[in-house]
């Protein structure tokens, strides 16, 4: 199949690297012509250092080149950057072409979805699925076995997303709840902040663990409330990349929230680990959607407070730490899937 990956990222690289290895037809497609140049005379990423890009990827900087002829279009921009990479595509990208969304956040201004940045953009009928899971572009450019999962409200088109990602080292599962997926990608990129805070502040595994646990239960809350499922934050794209992106040395969210913890300012944090932290977005986001929803997640709050408001890091686990006593099963669930 013919397959443009659009955005030029660790991610976006590591996935054209991956669909090439499948062996399909693969351009990688940079909003840049300098960047663009840079990577077809070094075949490498600079910030995927060691991973080799195949010859036979196609690396561009002009739009109708990526897009034409192309079966599968693959968007890995910055969660900032998809609305105005999907506007670029709108009208060039074949009518019947599967558009998949491997990018994770939320629209920072109008806490849009990306599935539905793009069926507004594309259309009712354009053939959309997104794709997530514990996916650090690190280990996926060097053939690290892992596992994702691929939502898409068609199952078919799921399935036939899955047959295209899917080989020894990447493992791929599918679902039909779009929103869950995307709200766990977006959403434990706030809570890796606030582990990586924690341990910026120095303190334990314990405290990263109640951080994890509880961060799950917000996402999960506001992920029914939303139209999603509760068990599919149980799942790869809920746990298992809550789990890696709050504890791996390859997370910018956490090692940003290390820095903050340690007393740097949020904007300086953010540029010495010198990429997108899309945490810093999505706090955002989370924190007007639990407005709006009548939702109480009060770590995500607090992080908004730290990253927005100036919060000391400190007094923001202080007064996590002081709230209210509650029961664990508030809602009176006894199972996780209830």
């Amino acid at each position: 199949m013919k397959i443009s990956v659009l955005g030029s990222g660790s991610w976006g690289t590591a996935v054209a690297k991956l669909l090439n290895e499948n062996g399909h037809d693969v351009t990688l497609w940079s909003k840049f012509e300098n960047e663009a140049s840079t990577l077809r005379t070094l075949r490498e990423n600079p910030f995927l250092k060691g991973v080799v890009i195949p010859d036979g990827v196609t690396i561009t900087a002009l739009a109708d080149e990526a897009a034409r002829g192309t079966d599968i279009a693959v968007f890995a921009t910055p969660s900032f950057a998809v609305s105005e990479t999907a506007e670029l595509f709108k009208d060039k990208l074949p009518g019947d072409c599967i558009i998949v969304c491997i990018s994770k956040g939320i629209e920072k201004d109008t806490m849009r979805l990306f599935s539905r940045i793009l069926r507004e953009t594309f259309g009712k009928d354009a053939k959309i699925a997104s794709l997530s899971g514990p996916t650090h572009a690190e280990e996926v450019g060097r053939q690290i076995p892992t596992a994702c999962v691929v939502a898409s409200e068609d199952h078919e088109i799921a399935e036939k997303v899955q047959d295209v990602f899917m080989n020894d080292y990447m493992r791929v599962y599918t679902s039909t709840d779009v929103i869950g997926v995307e709200l766990g990608a977006a959403l434990k990129n706030v809570i890796a902040l606030g582990a990586g805070i924690s341990d910026g502040l120095g303190f334990g595994d314990n405290t990263i663990a109640m951080l994890m646990t509880r961060g799950l239960a917000e996402m999960a809350e506001l992920c029914v409330a939303l139209g999603g499922k509760k068990s599919t934050l149980a799942g790869l794209a809920g746990l298992g990349d809550l789990i890696v992106t709050c504890t791996s040395q390859h997370s910018r969210n956490r090692r940003a929230g290390v820095l903050i913890g340690k007393g740097v300012p949020v904007q300086e944090a953010m540029k010495q680990v010198g990429a997108v932290v899309e945490g810093y977005y999505a706090a955002k986001a989370a924190h007007e959607l639990a407005a709006q929803n009548g939702i109480d997640m009060p770590i995500c709050e607090e992080a908004y407070k730290v990253l927005y408001d100036c919060k000391s890091p400190r007094d923001a686990m202080r007064d996590l730490m002081a709230r209210d006593k509650k029961r664990e099963d508030a809602s009176g669930e006894e199972s996780w899937v209830g």
